[in-house]
């Protein structure tokens, strides 16, 4: 995929010197990170590029070009230690001590007016997430996998799911192909018949939890029945784990092949995220894998960190949830 902005050396190293001294843990005071991050947006202090480019990916979305968008050579924390894989969450609390690519997923969240959200069973309830393989998980459909993962939308089984995904590429092989595929929701319908459309927006199917959300919290084991496809274009699936609830409702069945079939029918946008990347991408309105291409270096590709992020549509999107936000922190649920 091609850069809607590239951030130059003088910007990126700019913002970098701004972020690392910051003053706020995103950790340990979500709210104050956030505010130390709304004031340098209303003090100007954050390159015009880079809010161009923000306002940009929210007007392509808002008007439904696209739902894909890269911005490149971001800055990045200059000590990007590698975490004990044994349990890498806890190691990343004790070694890492700024919080730079954290700062540019929460620019680019405030820019585009699409608030975080964070889930309480995981990882402590943290806005800021790592693609980074963890030995307990090694090989399973997680984003902690050392491994590939099937089409998917990200927590396919929980109730409340974002809209919107972050990657920052914080260290990532240089030898070895790792792609990102996307596929726009769009895209699926055009290959789906109008009789089978219906019968994917019945609740008439569940989606297993996956193994992360299983141990982070034991009543999470299958999801209630939910529609496979809603909204305009909105999918709700995880490829080998979504079925329908009826094991002899053919009709359903049915419905699925032709969905699936839509996948391998459908045009498909890959990009491979590099050190500084930020690839955005809808999270509902489209669905996502990974792909290891060509893997020479297995071990170096198991160190491979991205930095993740869930936000919301927009702030009417969050306010939905103000009931349920758990510790009074606003885009945290009790999921």
């Amino acid at each position: 995929m091609k850069a809607v902005y590239t951030f130059s050396e003088t910007d990126r190293n700019s913002l970098s010197d701004t972020l690392t001294f910051l003053g706020a843990n995103p950790y340990t005071d979500y709210e104050k990170f956030r505010d130390a991050i709304g004031n340098l947006i209303a003090e100007e202090r954050v390159p015009a590029g880079f809010v161009e480019a923000c306002r940009l990916i929210k007007s392509q979305r808002d008007e439904k070009v696209t739902y894909a968008h890269v911005v490149s050579n971001c800055p990045l924390d200059v000590d990007r230690p590698v975490f004990d894989q044994t349990n890498p969450v806890d190691d990343k609390y004790l070694q890492k001590q700024t919080f730079v690519g954290e700062g540019v997923l929460e620019l680019l969240a405030q820019l585009t007016a699409t608030p975080l959200l964070s889930y309480a069973t995981r990882n402590n309830g943290d806005f800021f997430h790592d693609v980074y393989a963890d030995n307990r998980y090694s090989g399973t459909q997680t984003q902690k996998t050392d491994w590939e993962l099937y089409w998917h939308n990200d927590r396919t089984a929980h109730p409340v799911r974002a809209d919107y995904l972050a990657l920052l590429g914080m260290r990532c092989p240089t030898d070895d192909l790792v792609y990102t595929k996307y596929v726009d929701g769009r895209e699926l319908l055009k290959f789906i018949s109008p009789d089978n459309q219906a019968l994917l927006r019945e609740k008439a199917f569940v989606t297993p939890y996956d193994e992360l959300s299983k141990a982070s919290n034991r009543k999470q084991q299958v999801s209630d029945l939910h529609t496979l496809l809603e909204n305009e274009h909105s999918f709700r699936y995880y490829d080998t784990r979504t079925m329908p609830a009826d094991p002899s409702s053919a009709a359903h069945y049915e419905a699925l092949r032709q969905f699936r079939d839509a996948l391998a029918k459908s045009r498909e946008q890959y990009h491979r995220i590099q050190e500084g990347d930020l690839l955005v991408i809808a999270n509902q309105d489209g669905l996502h894998s990974r792909q290891m291409v060509d893997i020479q270096h297995f071990e170096t590709t198991r160190l491979r960190w991205l930095l993740k992020t869930y936000a919301f549509r927009d702030d009417a999107a969050a306010d939905v949830h103000d009931d349920i936000w758990l510790d009074g922190v606003r885009g945290r649920v009790l999921d």
